[in-house]
């Protein structure tokens, strides 16, 4: 307003400032930073007769400052009242000590005001002619002064409406306003609807030019609830709105780069953490200044690394595979090692790895609460918005606006529990040992009043007042007392078609014509069609007869489990192999092993412990005092190397995940009673494979090809134990079962294509050792009672079987058809997010459909 009239020499501040001015000799207003570390420095102290067992809870220091406030904007002498209770004594030291505990020059409003009234002689020279503008309540502290103040200069007051002021001897400017536009009346379903229609009716209003950006406010009393829509809604939208209140800290880089810190300080190590702190702070704090971008290559990136010891031997080994000759562990170890100090040094951490604007939110988020509420302080963060709000639009709290009424008003947030918010008592003086109105004698249902009735008064061009239906629980919603007895409010329904879209998303959702010529549209309402249609559909799986594509996933060299997922899953194939999808693991340190991974736990200990023992003395000679020596030592090197390569559980559950493992290792490798004398033994024979090292001593070369009889597929993979005798005439493979045994285990030949292993090696061992006449192949359970084996009866005739099954799998999938099978509706199906949201009912749909498409192949899932 001064900056339109283009005044000259007017000097604007607020209550306390103007205190400070008359005051003189540096004294100001004793601020947050300085009031929270006086209160915590208080707190520490002790020495309370109610408030010592909570004194150190972390939003103690919050809850003192609050109360102190009130009490000095009441003008409330703590001390003179101390004898009524034992709590406003508590208060009342706690007042005396932060009052001694101040930097020099700050005061509290009390001594403030008593300052300023000792200098009330200079008042004319200092402070000339004195104007209240857009005050709309006076605190009891201030009301002295300028009861004072009115005797030696001239006070006015220009209110934004009538209220309390019969106190006041200065003069009442009261000018005849302009008359309030007709209040409007809307409802939408909830809160982030209001957002949307609120951002629509911006839109029109500046597209129609009926206002200009600087006279239009939105407001609420009490602005989080909207923020956060505010935020990622207008953004997208490119529309000129002003968050008075300041935006959340977390939303800016150097927000994230303070939660990335604290994170790993409330939490621990983890590679994950490590990645996402390094990646915020490289180049800005003073010891990561001279760190690379690309520090962590080398690491294997499953690996959970929650411990300093793991991150040492774990860089000393990427070191070595490093190509490009930088040796990050000057820089990275003296981190690591400060981040396993947690939030005990969270001030140190925060000075040596963040920015200088990070730094400086770091410092504050500590100032409010200790190191262990950094979750919390963090969230209640704000930075100012840099947005120019002399031309944009506003979004503010109500008694922001009620301060700066501008002509176009949305009001938000009119339901009864919102508008007007209701009184609460404070938290250390209830209203039963201090009157609510003694401590606060303006409160917040009051103030929300206030706010409404000023805002709606001075809307002179348009006023809504905009309420939710429901909540985000979907509650049911009342409307606010404050607009009882006015028209009915206009329903304003999720699907309508708005006059003016907000954005282009906006508008593509509400014109079908436009969503229609979006090839993305179009093809998520196909795709939603199609998932419910009765037939198989494209969005089912169904693609064109000799797609080059799943050609060439065929063609790859195939597993034991990419042939599952081709035999048992069609569709989930194709994701993987030909599109190269994978699902990842979302547990940043698992509390157990999942079934796989405790699987292959089990065979890491099996193919340590007879590496170690052949070929002297021998796995097949060995008594059970040395299988169990060489499995010690085994439990030994990998407690040391998985962690380096994958997540594993905390320290003690992985200690029993390891004796679990071992007990099952021991039950596999002591379950044969004795091999034949000249056996040897083989853990984890590769077969089929590439760029494997022909050097070791194994039964064959392991870069030869092997092929399904009968087919072009390729297949590789490792042999859980391979017993050959020396002769050789006989040849046994062995895999290794950890999973629950089923009850037709001795049935079993491929059980519809979910044991493929057993034929699988039998049929490589066939190819690669065809001097050999006899080959046994069997599958072993290794239960928590004891090891149960099942040989595989007819060897010949489960390869013929699996021969023609992957036949006519490739087939299938050559033809089109690459569907759904029956893994695909196991609860433990890894591809299970990309299929629709409601599985079961897909199922129930397309089954028949689904018969109708496999035709006889799907007999293969019925096989032993």
């Amino acid at each position: 307003m001064a900056a339109r009239k283009g005044e000259t020499g007017l000097h604007i501040a607020s209550l306390p400032l103007l205190a400070a001015r008359l005051a003189g000799g540096f004294r100001r207003p004793a601020r947050s930073q300085d009031l929270e570390p006086a209160i915590r420095t208080a707190l520490d102290e002790g020495g309370f007769a109610q408030l010592d067992e909570v004194r150190a809870l972390p939003g103690m220091t919050r809850s003192v400052m609050w109360t102190l406030v009130k009490a000095w904007g009441a003008d409330l002498s703590l001390s003179a009242i101390a004898a009524k209770n034992a709590r406003i004594a508590d208060l009342a030291l706690i007042e005396k000590r932060v009052q001694a505990a101040l930097p020099p020059g700050a005061l509290t409003p009390r001594e403030l005001r008593d300052a300023a009234l000792g200098r009330l002689a200079h008042a004319p020279q200092v402070l000339a002619s004195i104007q209240l503008e857009g005050v709309t309540y006076v605190a009891p502290v201030w009301r002295p002064l300028l009861d004072a103040l009115a005797d030696v200069v001239e006070l006015r007051w220009r209110p934004a409406a009538r209220g309390e002021w019969a106190w006041f001897r200065g003069k009442i400017i009261d000018e005849t306003a302009p008359g309030p536009a007709p209040i409007e009346l809307v409802s939408c379903a909830n809160l982030q609807a209001e957002v949307v229609e609120t951002l629509r009716w911006v839109r029109e209003l500046l597209a129609s030019g009926r206002a200009r950006p600087e006279e239009i406010a939105i407001a609420a009393p009490a602005t989080e609830p909207w923020d956060e829509h505010f935020l990622v809604l207008a953004g997208t939208a490119g529309l000129p709105i002003h968050f008075s209140h300041g935006v959340s800290a977390l939303s800016t880089r150097e927000g994230q780069a303070c939660a990335a810190l604290a994170d790993t300080l409330l939490k621990g190590l983890s590679q994950d953490r490590i990645r996402r702190l390094l990646g915020h702070a490289i180049g800005q704090g003073a010891m990561v200044r001279d760190l690379r971008r690309n520090w962590a290559d080398g690491l294997w990136p499953d690996a959970g690394l929650f411990e300093m010891d793991h991150w040492r031997r774990a860089l000393d080994t990427a070191v070595a595979r490093r190509s490009d000759g930088f040796d990050p562990r000057p820089i990275l170890m003296p981190i690591i090692e400060l981040l396993t100090g947690g939030v005990a040094v969270a001030e140190q951490a925060g000075e040596a790895l963040l920015g200088c604007t990070a730094r400086s939110l770091w410092t504050e988020a500590l100032r409010k609460a200790p190191p262990t509420a950094l979750e919390y302080s963090l969230q209640d963060l704000r930075v100012p918005d840099a947005r120019d709000p002399g031309n944009s639009v506003v979004w503010c709290p109500a008694n922001h606006l009620a301060g700066a009424p501008r002509p176009c008003v949305r009001l938000l947030g009119l339901t009864s529990r919102s508008w007007p918010r209701g009184e609460a008592e404070d938290l250390l003086l209830p209203n039963h040992i201090l009157a609510c109105r003694e401590l606060d004698p303006d409160p917040i249902t009051e103030r929300d009043r206030r706010a409404f009735a000023i805002i709606t008064a001075r809307a002179t061009g348009i006023c809504i007042l905009s309420r939710s239906r429901h909540d985000a629980q979907g509650k049911v919603l009342a409307p606010s007392p404050l607009i009882r007895g006015s028209a009915p409010a206009v329903a304003f329904r999720r699907e309508r078609i708005p006059a003016h879209a907000f954005s282009n998303a906006d508008r593509v959702a509400a014109r079908r014509q436009d969503a229609a010529a979006s090839p993305v549209i179009a093809g998520a309402a196909t795709c939603w069609a199609d998932w419910r249609s009765p037939s198989v559909t494209g969005h089912d799986g169904r693609v064109r007869s000799g797609h080059p594509v799943v050609r060439q996933s065929i063609s790859e060299v195939q597993s034991a489990t990419s042939l599952r997922l081709m035999l048992r899953d069609p569709l989930a194939f194709v994701w993987r192999y030909a599109l190269g999808w994978h699902a990842r693991n979302q547990d940043d340190q698992p509390l157990s092993l999942d079934a796989r991974a405790f699987g292959e736990l089990v065979h890491e200990l099996l193919k340590r412990t007879v590496d170690a023992l052949e070929p002297q003395p021998g796995f097949g000679r060995s008594t059970r005092h040395e299988i169990e020596d060489a499995l010690t030592a085994s439990v030994t090197a990998t407690r040391a190397q998985w962690p380096l390569e994958r997540s594993t559980p905390p320290s003690l559950l992985w200690q029993h995940t390891l004796e679990a493992a071992a007990t099952r290792a021991l039950a596999a490798l002591t379950f044969d009673p004795g091999l034949l004398p000249g056996t040897r033994s083989w853990t984890e024979v590769p077969f089929g494979q590439s760029g494997v090292e022909t050097g070791a001593d194994l039964p064959w070369d392991p870069n030869v090809p092997v092929q399904i009889p009968g087919t072009n597929i390729r297949i590789c993979g490792s042999i859980d134990r391979l017993d050959l005798r020396s002769a050789p005439d006989a040849v046994q493979v062995s895999d290794y079962k950890t999973g629950v045994e089923p009850k037709n285990a001795s049935e079993i030949v491929f059980r519809g294509g979910a044991e493929l292993q057993r034929v699988i090696y039998a049929c490589a061992t066939r190819q690669l050792l065809p001097e050999i006449t006899r080959v046994f192949a069997r599958l072993i359970f290794l239960g928590e009672d004891k090891p149960n084996s099942y040989r595989l009866a007819d060897v010949d005739a489960a390869i013929t079987e699996i021969t023609s099954c992957v036949a006519s799998a490739c087939t299938l999938l050559t033809d089109g058809s690459a569907l759904p099978g029956p893994d695909a509706e196991e609860s433990w199906n890894e591809f299970r997010l990309a299929l629709p949201a409601a599985p079961a009912t897909y199922f129930e749909v397309k089954r028949s459909a689904l018969a109708r498409a496999f035709g006889s192949f799907s007999r293969v899932w019925s096989r032993r």
